[in-house]
Order: C-alpha cells, then sequence, then structure tokens
C-alpha cells in the first residue's frame, strides 16, 4: 500500500496563486494546493485570496476555475465544462461566457492579455499559468469581515433558513400603503409550514426594514442562509410587486420575478405572488443548495446536502441518475435517520425504478416505494413530499384511487404544493375523471411553470382531453409533452396512442418509433401496468390504437 501523506501541499502556477485543498491519493489522502500569482484557492473553504484578503467569487466561477486549474495540462471542451459544472444541465455560450468573464475579473485578466484563461474558439478554454508542487503552507485563516465575502455553508445539522424582510413601498397610498408589510407578513405565516425550511419569525425579520437592509447584517443577526425582499410599487390606478431571492451568504441572487396589475386586483395579485413564491421556494432553493454542495469536498456533504444533489438526479428521469439519487438518499437517511424527506425521496426513486422498470427486482422496488414513504408520514405527518410519495405510492399496486386522500393532504397542507396537483391530476385521469383531472394539471402548470415533472404535467392535459372527447387538443397536449426534456419512453407511447385515436397516423407513427428506439420491451401490458384507467371504454380505444400501432401484448 502508498504511503498516506496528511499534511497539505501546494501546487504552485506562475508567479504564486494558490488553490487549495483538492483530495489527492497516494495510496492515502492527503490533499493539492494550486498557485499563482500570490493569490490561493481553498476548495475545502470555498475560498479564492490574495494575500489574506478573501476575493468574492461567484459559485459557478468558482468550480469553473477549480476544472480549469486541475487540469490545466490540457485543453477544457466547453462540453466538457458543462458537464462537469453544471451538471449536463443546457447552457448556451453566452452563459458560459458570461462565467468566463466573472472570473477573469476576478483574477485581474480579461479576453484581450489571457494571461491565466485562454479562449480556444470553436475548441474550448485552457489554464495557462505554469504548474509546480511545493511542499507544505499554512494558509492564513480568514478575518471575521472576510468570511462575510466566502460562500459559506450551512452547518450540518440547520435546515436552509430564510429572513422575510418588510416590503419597500414606492409611491403612496393611504388605502393599501399597509400592503408592503401585508405581503411579508402572511409568506412568514405560510413558508412556515414548509417543514424542511426555517423561517425566522416576523418580529425579529421585521426590524431590518427598507433603506437597512444590508444582506450581511441581517445574515449576522438572525443566522440565515437566504433573504426574501421585494417592493410595491402603487402608480396611480397600477400596481406592480417585485420579489427577490438572495443567498446572503453570498449576496448572490437566487431568483426574482414581477407581478404587474391595477390597485382594484391587489388582492388577486397577493394571492398570485404569494403562491408563486411558495412554489418557487420548492424548486430553486434546492437547487442552489445543491450547486453550493457540489463546491465541498465529498467527505464534508452532510444529510441536506446529500439530499439535494440526489434531488438533481432523481429529477433526470433515467436510469443511471436515478440509481445515483438512490444512493445520495441512501446516505443522508443513514447520516441522518430521522430525516423524513430523505426518506420520501428514497420513495420516491424507489417508485421511478417500479414505474419505467429501471429494476430488476421489480416486486422490491414497489415495496420499497410504499416502505419509505409511510417510514417519511412516521417521522413527518405534515410534510407535503412525504405525503405526496405515500399517495403515489398506491398506483404501484394499480389502486391509485387508494392513495388519493393522500395526494389531496399533500395539497392541504401546502395550497402552492404544484407536484401534489399533478400527482392528484393523474390519480383523477386514472379514475377516469378528464374534467377534474384538468383543472388540477392546470393549477400545477400555472403554481411551477418550470417545473421538473413539466413533461408529465403536459402529456396528462392531453389525457385529460382525451376523456373529454377533445381530440385536437389532446394530441397537441401529448405531443408537447413527449418533447418536453425529461420525457420517458412510456410518454412517447402516450403521444403515440393519442395521435392515433385522433386519426393523426403519421404523428402516431413518430412516435411508436420513438418510444421502441428507447425501450425496446415496451408493451401493451407494460402501458396498462403504468397507466391502470378504470374506464373500460376509452381503455378499449387506447388498447386497440396500440395494438395498431404494433405494440406486442407483453
Amino acid at each position: 500500500m502508498g504511503k498516506q501523506y496528511s499534511q497539505l501541499l501546494l501546487v504552485v502556477l506562475s508567479g504564486g496563486w494558490v488553490i487549495c485543498g483538492e483530495s489527492l491519493s497516494f495510496g492515502g489522502e492527503g490533499f493539492l494546493h494550486y498557485a499563482f500569482d500570490g493569490f490561493a484557492l481553498d476548495l475545502n473553504r470555498g475560498d479564492l485570496r490574495r494575500g489574506d484578503a478573501v476575493l468574492p467569487v461567484e459559485p459557478m466561477a468558482y468550480a469553473v476555475l477549480s476544472h480549469l486549474v486541475r487540469n490545466a495540462e490540457r485543453l477544457v471542451a466547453k462540453d466538457e465544462l458543462v458537464e462537469k459544472v453544471w451538471d449536463g444541465r443546457f447552457i448556451s455560450d453566452a452563459a458560459v461566457s458570461t462565467v468566463i468573464k466573472s472570473l477573469r475579473r476576478a483574477l485581474g485578466d480579461d479576453g484581450k492579455q489571457q494571461r491565466y484563461i485562454r479562449t480556444v474558439h470553436g475548441r474550448g478554454f485552457r489554464f495557462v499559468a505554469d504548474v509546480r508542487i511545493v511542499a507544505p503552507a499554512v494558509v492564513t485563516e480568514p478575518q471575521p469581515q472576510e468570511v462575510a465575502q466566502s460562500v459559506e455553508t450551512v452547518p450540518a445539522e440547520q435546515k436552509p433558513s430564510i429572513a422575510v424582510l418588510p416590503f419597500t413601498l414606492i409611491g403612496s397610498s393611504e388605502v393599501y400603503s399597509a400592503i408592503a408589510d401585508a405581503i411579508p407578513g402572511e409568506l412568514i405565516s405560510i413558508l412556515s409550514r414548509l417543514r424542511w425550511l426555517k423561517v425566522v419569525a416576523r418580529g425579529s425579520s421585521f426590524r431590518f426594514r427598507p433603506p437597512l437592509q444590508d444582506f450581511e447584517a441581517i445574515r449576522s443577526a438572525l443566522g440565515v442562509a437566504y433573504v426574501l425582499s421585494g417592493e410595491v410599487e402603487i402608480l396611480g390606478p397600477a400596481l406592480g410587486i417585485a420579489i427577490e431571492l438572495v443567498d446572503a451568504r453570498s449576496s448572490q441572487v437566487v431568483w426574482g420575478d414581477r407581478l404587474s396589475g391595477k390597485i382594484d386586483d391587489i388582492h388577486d395579485m397577493r394571492e398570485q405572488i404569494v403562491a408563486l413564491i411558495i412554489s418557487a421556494m420548492e424548486l430553486h432553493i434546492p437547487q442552489h443548495e445543491a450547486q453550493l454542495a457540489r463546491l465541498r469536498a465529498p467527505s464534508g456533504l452532510d444529510a441536506w446536502s446529500l439530499y439535494h444533489i440526489g434531488l438533481q438526479h432523481a429529477f433526470r428521469f433515467n436510469r443511471g441518475d436515478n440509481a445515483r439519487a438512490a444512493d445520495y438518499f441512501q446516505r443522508a437517511t443513514e447520516l441522518d435517520p430521522l430525516f423524513a424527506r430523505a426518506h420520501a425521496a428514497r420513495s420516491f426513486v424507489s417508485f421511478q425504478a417500479a414505474f419505467l422498470r429501471y429494476s430488476t427486482d421489480h416486486a422490491g422496488a414497489i415495496d420499497d416505494a410504499r416502505r419509505h414513504a409511510e417510514r417519511a408520514v412516521e417521522l413527518d405527518p405534515m410534510d407535503p413530499f412525504a405525503n405526496f410519495n405515500f399517495g403515489r405510492a398506491h398506483w404501484l399496486r394499480g389502486d391509485p384511487a387508494a392513495g388519493q386522500s393522500w395526494l389531496e393532504r399533500s395539497c392541504s397542507l401546502s395550497p402552492s404544493f404544484a407536484q401534489g396537483y399533478y400527482a392528484h391530476g393523474w390519480a383523477d385521469l386514472m379514475a377516469g375523471d378528464g374534467q377534474v383531472a384538468l383543472e388540477n394539471l392546470e393549477k400545477s402548470i400555472s403554481l411551477s411553470p418550470l417545473d421538473p415533472f413539466r413533461y408529465a404535467m403536459l402529456a396528462a392535459k392531453g389525457m385529460a382531453h382525451f376523456q373529454l372527447d377533445e381530440m385536437d387538443e389532446a394530441a397537441r397536449w401529448a405531443d408537447q409533452g413527449a418533447r418536453t426534456p425529461g420525457a420517458h419512453y412510456l410518454i412517447n407511447a402516450f403521444a403515440a396512442v393519442i395521435n392515433e385515436a385522433a386519426g393523426r397516423h403519421d404523428q402516431a407513427r413518430y412516435w411508436t418509433q420513438e418510444a421502441k428506439a428507447r425501450r425496446k420491451d415496451v408493451s401493451i401490458e407494460a402501458f396498462f401496468t403504468a397507466f391502470p384507467f378504470r374506464h373500460e371504454a376509452k381503455r378499449e380505444v387506447l388498447s386497440d390504437a396500440l395494438a395498431t400501432l404494433g405494440f406486442p401484448e407483453r
């Protein structure tokens, strides 16, 4: 066995920059440090330093720098950067260029000099400084005021936390001036129902009134990771409400949006903005937490970080990522056996393994989906995600109606829980109630227009219109669902059978080819096992269409 090096090593590049903390194994464990031009980058702490000063670097720029320096001996293609840093998501060339520009500014470089990062047009990027290894070095700990500039991580025992501040009022209205306090006050009450999120009470967060809303002061005083602020603009009959979610650890804007309308519509707009924000919390905070977790050393990942990274994999809806997500969720429950959402997530991936037949042990996946969902509900009966998964687990046993009450409970626990309405809509379809399904599906899309389940929401709308004998609309929505990222082979089969029933035979054959190309064993039995429709007449139409398109019985 090789010798273990527990001390810190340095890799020094031209001029003396240092990047610290990358794991290096010589038959054991140790750390690499990189250096150039008197700067240091600590991958454990997430710091970029010059001397003793910590420099502010955006998380994505930091991740790009880390990858380029680790591979300084070669050209790094744009596709490789997207795969390693953005985790394979669709990223435009302009977005990559923006991060590179941000990184160059942090290094004191620019597009003309390209002293450190050289662009090879049409091919990628290369870190052009010379590299050498030197021997243990001590990196000075940042002073308290410097820590504020670095990207910190939430302690292992702490949930993501948020302070909702009083909104800024622009303009004047004696009648409606209280809205700047009323909306954030209502948000605090409703956000407190999200069991995974720690919400600071109004008595503390409302001390930070405009214009005294310094994120660092708020983070230090309240100990929060996120700050939600907003503006209410009243100009005559016009009303505008803007909101912004900020990571208080780095002052990075995570999400923002704006609604406009008339002052007479203020109560409808208040409901819209509250629903929009609750849905955004479920989507954007987990995504952001996962991005931050990926910048930490694997050994330093806590249960919450493992859970959020696992969610990213789970929502890609393919066999490989589902298996990786299952591993992250299992590790999360091993670190924290009482973590209800991690158990619910284990049910989620087990459901997917059974539903899409990823697992060779189909019966075992069905049992796991129910077992982990039951455990999640036992640990936290008020968590909508736990109830959602317990409700869906009944589908796998061919009895979606038995899970309906749990799906309804997930929506009542969090009225803005889009995935609850989506699952409720599917269960309505199985029961043959297309009109109610359509209402629930449209609500799920309005609550979460960028949801990972969007492909299924759209496809399900197609089935709802099919049940209502609105065949042109049915085919249109089924096509949209099948073309949306995340759509799997059963959604392709869904589009094929609805197009065939609608008389669009060429389009039906196209989606049939797509479904069979993705899963050679797709069959009529597999289709109805996944979608156990109760309406006999509609089921017969679908069965005949599948047979006409050449899907085998088994």
